[in-house]
């Protein structure tokens, strides 16, 4: 028995860290929205005991260090299930890019297996599950447009922000969170306004969305990674409405309205950068049959 799942990368219109807690992570309050470029996994029952990942991309680990097979081991052991599953990974969200291509596709083994393995576990079952693997596979298992909260695990659900369209640049360079948050010095913050990115999303306002982007980590990764602010200034030098570094990078975004000039940035930014993508927002929640 098969089953095909897409797992959506998302991007970060607001990422603010307000302390370090105690458990050595961070409070941060992020806003977060999936977009549609997206990873397709092939999830096939096998008879054996046995948990298989085959990717053709050589950057993708075929063992305990994916967090697919994470997803799949957790399943497998707390529910004792006695099968095993093969999970095919066709990439199309860039590695180590700021847009949790890995908390998504362990996300989608998480809602595939739940009904391969005929385990009944509601959505909320499944983003607590997803908790446990890592910080953004909880809003994977939701998809949509959210407030995450705690160390990125708390999940409160918004309306879909505004549609348009979002360029993706992402230079081939890897970044390490943890390196990044280590650099942090939270004393130094600019935080952006979380409320009033709420406020405009609630109200379909696409203007006070572009208005009020805003990543704190952006400078740690800048100064790692000079050209990423490069990409952002070529981003916004370009004329996009909005332009945001995702996540920790090193991908950058650029919001646009227009398909004219979706079109222009897009041509104008393969020929300076390595990976590029125009995509749409997708906004809406994943809801399981």
């Amino acid at each position: 028995m098969k089953l095909l799942v897409k797992a959506p990368a998302k991007i970060n219109l607001s990422l603010d860290v307000l302390h370090k807690r105690q458990d050595g992570y961070h409070e941060v309050e992020m806003i977060m929205t999936t977009i549609d470029l997206a990873d397709r996994l092939e999830l096939t029952l096998l008879e054996q005991d046995e948990i298989k990942i085959i990717s053709h991309n050589r950057f993708v680990p075929d063992d305990q260090r994916n967090l697919a097979y994470q997803a799949a081991l957790l399943l497998k052991e707390r529910f004792h299930v006695k099968s095993g599953v093969e999970i095919a990974i066709e990439k199309t969200i860039p590695v180590a890019a700021g847009l949790a291509g890995g908390s998504s596709d362990a996300a989608a083994v998480l809602r595939g297996l739940n009904k391969l393995w005929k385990l009944g576990l509601s959505v909320d079952q499944l983003a607590e599950i997803g908790a446990e693997i890592g910080s953004d596979v909880s809003f994977c298992v939701y998809g949509g447009t959210a407030l995450a909260t705690g160390r990125g695990e708390v999940i409160t659900k918004l309306p879909a922000a505004p549609t348009c369209w979002v360029i993706l640049a992402k230079p081939f360079i890897g970044v390490s969170t943890a390196d990044v948050y280590r650099r942090l010095n939270i004393n130094g913050i600019h935080h952006p306004k979380t409320k009033e990115m709420i406020r405009a999303i609630e109200q379909g306002d696409y203007e006070g969305v572009c208005g009020h982007v805003g990543n704190v980590l952006e400078e740690v990764t800048f100064s790692l990674h000079p050209e990423v602010a490069q990409i952002k200034e070529q981003m916004k030098r370009f004329g996009a409405d909005a332009v945001l570094m995702s996540g920790s990078g090193p991908t950058v975004f650029g919001l646009v309205h227009h398909d004219s000039r979706m079109q222009r940035i897009y041509n104008g930014l393969r020929g300076f950068c390595d990976q590029v993508f125009a995509v749409r927002m997708l906004g809406e929640r994943h809801m399981l049959d």
